[in-house]
């Protein structure tokens, strides 16, 4: 749902289904992610499997060098925006690659079976015309290199006389200082078993005979060599690191950094920073995990890294709180953190702990706001001012008096993602008579969103 701005219309839908026929469990969409200038369209499902997609600008494109132009930004109202529109209209994506991401696993020191399930999918800085993305289940990070390779053929054969390769016709020994019995390296070699003046002459006879046979001129079948000539262009996925054994809780978060060189992953109850060079090693930066577990109160939900400054990220609590760190200021950050919370006598009713507990979390364009996103609401914070949001909009206002029966059913516990459109518009997820809308992604240049429902993926146009 996006709250203000134009109107949306239907523009593609992927994976249609009969409504009569019940969706399997593992073909539901858990992830949906626009790389940084839009051309390619991700989705992970709880199948483990990751689906590409292409947009219709890279129709006669070259490829580039992996390495995204930063989206333009477009402003309401200003000239570009109207043509801004108009590109969406045009633009259409199609099928590009798809891949198995994860495998279901077993914990035998836990007794405890890992789903495969995508959890996240973030794209990364690719290299050498390659893309680059991080996808998540529970336990496992995987960092995935997506390339172009272009399948060759041999397209004639050594014993075909009738193909259209080149001829090359084999030259004899040279005719000077006759008698000196000089030969060429590979002739020499052809000597094989023969020794002495003899060896030498009976190469010498084979050369001569071979040329007499194959040279141009010399009558008899010329020697064909192959020709290797592109066939096809096939798009492969490669593991290029394995994220293993860095988190004892359920991985809810993961997202680069700016710097290109790192990237962050939360569970539960601990936010680490890896090094994307290097997978065997991480750095806790974020400890909750109290000494008594049954003294836990709080858990942690989201994490995100500051788009300009790589020193910052921001981490949100099932307590409704935000934290704001700076990796300079301490090795552990999980202390002397900015926190933008609201004050608790604004929550007040029985499930008013699980209607607060912030499930995303996204930073503005600039860096200088954090948009939250809770149960009931869509919250906007100025990174400047802790004390209460700029802006709160009630997104599911109409649900209150039917918090027992949701509660009832777990529709209660949906997380619903957030976001910002290229020009700096709130977009979110909410709940439809018919539907949920869980999982989405606004494209960085132009009024496109994607958005998930079951195993279903539908492309909306602006008007």
């Amino acid at each position: 749902m996006a709250q203000g701005g134009p109107q949306w219309h239907f523009r593609q839908i992927f994976g249609e289904r009969d409504p009569s026929e019940e969706t399997a469990e593992e073909d539901l969409i858990s992830a949906v992610e626009f790389n940084e200038d839009g051309t390619y369209l991700a989705t992970g499902d709880r199948g483990g499997r990751i689906v590409i997609f292409e947009s219709s600008e890279m129709d006669g494109v070259p490829k580039g060098n992996g390495q995204s132009k930063r989206p333009q930004r477009y402003a309401e109202g200003e000239p570009g925006a109207e043509a801004k529109r108009q590109a969406a209209a045009r633009v259409e994506y199609r099928f590009y690659c798809e891949f198995q991401s994860h495998e279901p696993e077993f914990d035998y020191l836990k007794s405890l079976e890992i789903e495969e399930r995508i959890n996240r999918i973030r794209w990364c800085h690719g290299y050498a015309g390659s893309r680059c993305l991080l996808s998540t289940n529970d336990k496992t990070i995987k960092l995935w290199k997506i390339y172009e390779k272009t399948v060759k053929l041999v397209s004639c054969v050594l014993t075909d006389p009738a193909s259209r390769g080149p001829s090359v016709g084999l030259a004899a020994a040279p005719a000077d200082n006759a008698g000196a019995g000089a030969l060429p390296s590979w002739a020499a070699r052809a000597a094989g078993g023969a020794s002495g003046g003899e060896g030498a002459a009976a190469a010498g006879g084979g050369a001569a005979a071979c040329g007499a046979r194959a040279g141009g001129g010399v009558g008899g079948t010329a020697l064909r060599l192959p020709r290797i000539t592109p066939h096809d262009v096939i798009v492969t996925a490669m593991p290029k690191r394995v994220y293993a054994n860095g988190h004892a809780y359920h991985i809810n978060s993961v997202g680069p950094n700016c710097d290109g060189e790192t990237f962050l992953s939360a569970d539960d109850l601990r936010v680490n920073l890896w090094q994307l060079g290097a997978s065997h090693t991480c750095f806790n930066l974020v400890d909750m995990k109290p000494t008594d577990m049954e003294d836990l109160s709080e858990v942690i939900t989201a994490a995100e890294f500051h788009p300009c400054a790589c020193a910052l990220f921001a981490y949100s609590s099932s307590k409704g709180a935000i934290r704001l760190a700076d990796m300079r200021a301490r090795a552990l950050c999980d202390g002397g953190a900015k926190v933008f919370e609201e004050s608790a006598a604004s929550r007040s009713s029985f499930f008013s702990e699980v209607i607060s507990s912030v499930s995303d979390i996204k930073f503005s364009h600039d860096g200088r706001h954090i948009l939250s996103r809770d149960y009931m609401t869509l919250k906007l914070w100025d990174v400047a001012m802790e004390r209460a949001p700029v802006l709160s909009l009630d997104v599911h206002d109409f649900l209150r008096a039917k918090l027992c029966e949701l509660y009832e059913t777990d529709l209660i516990f949906d997380k619903f993602e957030c976001g910002w459109s290229g020009d700096g518009r709130l977009v979110t997820g909410a709940i439809e008579p018919h539907s949920r809308m869980l999982f989405h992604s606004h494209h960085p240049q132009l009024d496109l969103l994607a958005v998930a429902a079951a195993n279903s993926l539908y492309m909306f146009a602006a008007s």
